[in-house]
Order: C-alpha cells, then structure tokens, then sequence
C-alpha cells in the first residue's frame, strides 16, 4: 500500500534524505508491474546535496540546487500520464502510475532521464507521488 506520509530516513538531521512514495492508481498496477515499476521500485528521494527519482528500470539523479522550480498539477489522462513518458510539447519526462495529481520539477540544467546515457537531456520531470504537496515543501521550503 502507497504511504501517506513521507519516510524520512538518513544519519543524523542533517543530512536526512526524505522520501516520497509514488501512488499507484489500482487499474494500471499490473501493467506498471510488467514494466518493473512497483511501489518497492518508485520513490523520489531529496537529501541534502541531490534529488533522486527511481521509476522501476528509469533513474533521475541531479544535484538540489539544479531544481528551480516545482509545480503542482493533475488531474491527469491516463494516457498522458501514466508509465513513462516524453513531452513532445516541452521535451520533459514523466514518470506515471496515478492520474489524480503530480508534482512537475523544473532543472536550470536538463537531466537525462528516458534512455541511458547524457541525451536526451530533459528540463523537467512530473512525477505523480502519493504527496505532492509535501515533496513540493521539501524542494522549496514552502509550508507542507
């Protein structure tokens, strides 16, 4: 089951690394599932120094201060939204297992994320976390 609440783990108060669980929207679990996305294998996870995103076999990694940004959006279509996907309208990645709400991180760098190795490099990421909010407070610093 998707947490409501953010797990924070890490040494010490400093450098603790917060993670978000994805939520996984019942009728796309089994095709995420094929595609090795499963909830012990999607989570974002924000430490100190970097921003991780692990989608099943997908991986984003980019130091904090690259992320300039963080929106909230959905809800989404299913077919805009769900698994992962490139924006053909702004070239950004998507990583998707709900429809109801997600979170867009905007880089000063883009990032590659879609294939292995450097290119593509994307400018943002939407991912649909069962908090948004919270992963949003904890980019920025805004009010949970």
């Amino acid at each position: 089951m998707a947490q409501s609440e953010p797990a924070r783990t890490g040494p010490t108060p400093d450098g603790t690394v917060r993670r978000f669980a994805f939520r996984f929207d019942r009728p796309f679990r089994l095709p995420l599932a094929l595609l090795g996305v499963r909830p012990d294998t999607a989570r974002v996870e924000v430490g100190p120094d970097e921003v991780t995103v692990r989608f099943g076999p997908w991986r984003l990694r980019t130091p904090r201060a690259n992320v300039t940004g963080a929106e909230l959006g959905g809800p989404y279509r299913w077919w805009r939204a769900i698994g992962p996907h490139l924006s053909l309208a702004d070239g950004g990645a998507t990583f998707g297992s709900s429809v109801t709400a997600g979170l867009c991180l905007r880089f000063a760098t883009p990032v590659p994320a879609l294939v292995p190795g450097p290119w593509p490099a994307h400018p943002a990421v939407t991912v649909t976390v069962t908090d948004p909010q919270a992963l949003r407070a904890a980019l920025v610093g805004a009010p949970g």
